[in-house]
């Protein structure tokens, strides 16, 4: 579509029928969704409610405070692992 045109590009052929210039067996065997488990996989995809969303607004706020929480979750999991008695002298025996 040309950017000074302000008509709409016209819609491909609704038949389903490929370009002359193209061959159906050029393409071989079609299945579908042959590599959707592949991207599925690959992808991890999470929704956030409106609350979250608005208070981060870029993957990289989310993952920001993720990391942030995460860290702090792990110090304190590290500081409950610290007997009672580490910080405690002995009296005298």
């Amino acid at each position: 579509m040309n950017a000074r045109s302000t008509k709409k590009a016209k819609p491909l052929s609704s038949s389903g029928s490929l370009r002359p210039e193209y061959r159906r067996e050029d393409f071989g065997i079609l299945v579908r969704g042959k590599y959707a488990s592949r991207v599925k996989a690959g992808s991890n995809v999470v929704v956030l409610i409106d609350e979250v969303a608005k208070a981060f607004p870029t993957a990289a706020a989310v993952n920001d405070a993720l990391l942030s929480l995460i860290k702090i979750a792990r110090s304190a999991k590290e500081t409950r692992r610290q007997p009672a008695s580490a910080g405690r002298k002995r009296l005298g025996r």
